[in-house]
């Protein structure tokens, strides 16, 4: 995503929000900014202040929770290409979706789902195709 600004953010998931909605996030300014000029109700959770929830309700646990498995799952690769990187995230997601189930369930149901498509095309097809919308 790179650095938060306000045109971003937007883009990304302003569709998603009406005012009956209340944003809970981080202290970067650009929240801030955005959740007044479309009338959301914001709460803002800044760290290093101590506070980590408002009104026994709103906190960004959840969120800094998966970040850092994330970051902890992903580390073991030493490196991610980005061209990959939407492939290694749907991975992680699986994996972490699935860390309560038994290992010989998730193995068996991932090899399985991993060989119901023939996958016939490859990243030079797919590069050198043409789209068409």
């Amino acid at each position: 995503m790179g650095r938060v600004v306000k045109s971003k953010f937007d883009n990304m998931i302003g569709s998603k929000l009406s005012k009956e909605n209340v944003l809970v996030t981080d202290a970067w300014r650009a929240y801030k900014t955005y959740a007044k000029e479309k009338g959301i109700e914001h709460y803002r959770i800044k760290s290093n202040d101590g506070k980590h929830v408002i009104k026994g309700l709103y906190h960004i646990q959840n969120v800094n929770g998966l970040h850092s498995r994330m970051k902890q799952w992903i580390d073991r690769f030493k490196g991610v290409a980005t061209k990959y990187l939407d492939n290694y995230l749907a991975w992680f997601l699986y994996v972490d979706c699935r860390s309560n189930e038994s290992t010989k369930h998730n193995i068996k149901e991932f090899l399985i789902s991993s060989f119901v498509c023939e996958m016939t095309d490859t990243y030079d097809s797919l590069r050198l195709s043409k789209f068409n919308m």
